[in-house]
């Protein structure tokens, strides 16, 4: 089996909001004379508590566009069987199989989805 890490860059930004959100302005964007305007937010962002939630929705999307389906048993690992011998198990952006093939491929098709680091082949996971 190989394991193959990813990491998406600025994961919170991908999120898309449900509901109306509005922010003060940060200081270095204000114009003088609207320093009172507040913002709309249209994604997530990091510290949003809505972030988190909203960046699962972006994600589960992505993996059942790609075939994959979210376990029972955790609803952050997402499975899909090409036979007996051949699988691909995505587990919070680790993605491990027995066909090297299958694991490039489903890592080219996410990099077209959302901007990754590949973190490359692990040796080595502690949970």
């Amino acid at each position: 089996m190989e394991i193959e890490q990813l990491d998406v860059k600025t994961t919170f930004l991908h999120g898309d909001l449900e509901e109306e959100i509005y922010m003060l302005q940060p200081e270095a964007f204000q114009i003088k004379g609207k320093e009172k305007l507040v913002c709309r937010l249209r994604k997530g962002l990091n510290g949003l508590k809505q972030a988190p939630r909203q960046w699962y929705k972006k994600f589960e999307s992505s993996m059942v566009h790609h075939g994959l389906h979210k376990t029972q048993a955790d609803h952050y690992v997402f499975v899909k069987n090409y036979s007996k011998s051949y699988f691909l198990i995505v587990l919070h952006m680790l993605i491990v199989g027995s066909n090297t093939k299958r694991i490039v491929s489903l890592n080219n098709s996410l990099r077209k989805s959302f901007p990754m680091k590949d973190l490359g082949l692990q040796s080595k996971f502690l949970a």
